[in-house]
């Protein structure tokens, strides 16, 4: 009874209940053969055994901006276990919230169930730290529930693929129109739930052209400490999206704008006050957008290891002003960076491997005398390590004439490569050797 009580007066307090605007095909366009296969069969199938099924958030606001989602996910008032028994190749994940991944072929499709809302019995269930971030919370509600409880309008928008039909309960559709992004609720509030929100809005602002609603803009600097509360797991995920989002040199420029580039990649703000280290960050970032744009891979490694190029500089600098020789000096600088870096962004130890790798070449690069050549050609990371180097010669900070006699050198024939290596490469002058005297001194041979 009192928990009920609680329930009826948090749920009139905190909770308005919203009607959703239904926006037919003929006034959106997005036609059910826009989704994929697999997330077609996944709704037809749950809708079949009498659940609803949506396509939902960042596929839905894609789908009406022309873009080709990246993915499709589902929402629906099935349960994780209802799910899973409707589909054979399918598993529960997720500690803070659980959801099914549905495998159709190589494609998966994240089905998640209706949130709850913001009763008192909702509230009592979620685990939060004292700062006020959700920690767990397998809450299960409806559908206006669930709607209110996602981040931004935008992504709070709901396509039936039945009907063809747009579910809108926070006026989504119109802020796209707009090219406005809000906060759904409280800003204070939902960014202290879930930091990460504030790269999230950073990134939608960067990627999609967007104007951050004033509202939501205001208290993102003031609170953009809470950032070092997340786990450097999660904050990882998430710059990664930022970085690949195609938009990458945008979303840097807006997250220092916004504050909020301090503790994620270390030092960042440093770099991008120098001339010449602004200049490689933004050349290896227009690098990466060209390359997310026009469907090509993208290396992570290769794109945290140029991020954290200049960091390393500056540290091999001053290990080698202590008395430590080059090569030595490079390695403990490459250490000292990863070592301050996995304090707050953990790049998984796959990515970490690679770009030591492609930091450890660069010296090896100038070297284009003897077999030296030869061997570099042969290594794994050699064609990584080559596209840094241009990325360097771009950028002024090593002559172009390296790069240009690498590229010349890997597609030479022998005998051409035989050439380049006596004739394009200056050779270090020959030490003088000294004779002795025959009264005992000593006199230099080349005298």
């Amino acid at each position: 009874m009192i928990k009920k009580f609680f329930g009826r007066v948090f749920s009139g307090r905190m909770f308005k209940a919203v009607q959703p605007k239904i926006v037919a095909f003929k006034t959106h366009g997005v036609a059910r053969e826009r989704i994929s296969s697999c997330a077609l069969k996944t709704t037809q199938t749950l809708q079949q055994h009498h659940f609803a099924a949506f396509i939902v958030g960042g596929a839905v606001r894609d789908l009406l901006l022309g873009r080709e989602p990246k993915d499709f996910d589902i929402a629906t008032n099935a349960t994780p276990e209802d799910v899973r028994r409707l589909f054979r190749r399918s598993r529960i994940i997720g500690r803070r919230f659980r959801l099914v991944h549905v495998m159709c072929g190589a494609d998966t499709i994240e089905v998640s169930t209706f949130r709850g809302g913001d009763g008192a019995e909702d509230v009592a269930a979620r685990v939060s730290d004292e700062h006020g971030r959700i920690l767990r919370d397998n809450v299960f509600g409806n559908q206006e529930q669930d709607a209110t409880r996602r981040d931004f309008s935008i992504n709070a928008l709901f396509y039936d693929p039945a009907t063809q039909e747009i579910w809108d309960y926070h006026g989504g559709v119109a802020d796209l129109k707009k090219r406005r992004l809000r906060m759904i609720g409280d800003p204070v509030q939902r960014f202290r739930e879930d930091p990460v929100r504030m790269l999230r809005a950073v990134r939608f602002a960067a990627s999609y052209g967007l104007e951050i609603e004033a509202g939501t803009h205001k208290p993102i600097r003031a609170l953009a400490d809470l950032l070092q509360n997340v786990p450097p797991s999660r904050l990882f995920d998430e710059m990664l999206k930022l970085l690949l989002s195609g938009y990458a040199s945008e979303c840097v420029t807006k997250l220092r704008k916004e504050g909020l580039h301090h503790g994620l990649l270390p030092l960042l703000d440093v770099i991008l006050e120098q001339p010449l280290g602004k200049r490689f960050v933004m050349l290896a970032l227009k690098n990466t957008d060209d390359r997310v744009r026009a469907g090509k891979p993208v290396s992570p490694a290769f794109l945290f290891a140029s991020l954290l190029w200049h960091e390393v500089l500056a540290a091999w600098k001053i290990i080698e002003a202590k008395g430590v020789r080059g090569i030595p000096a490079l390695y403990q600088a490459m250490e000292q960076v990863s070592e301050v870096q996995a304090e707050k962004l953990a790049i998984p130890r796959r990515f970490g491997t690679d770009m030591k790798e492609i930091w450890a070449l660069q010296p090896r690069l100038l070297q284009r005398s003897g077999r030296r050549p030869y061997r570099l050609l042969e290594h794994p990371r050699f064609r990584a390590a080559y596209d840094f180097l241009l990325l360097r010669c771009e950028s002024g900070e090593v002559e172009p004439a390296v790069g240009e006699w690498w590229t010349r050198f890997q597609d030479a024939d022998e005998t051409v490569r035989e050439n380049l290596l006596t004739s394009d490469v200056e050779t270090k002058p020959r030490r003088k050797r000294r004779r002795r005297k025959p009264g005992g001194g000593a006199k230099a041979e080349n005298e």
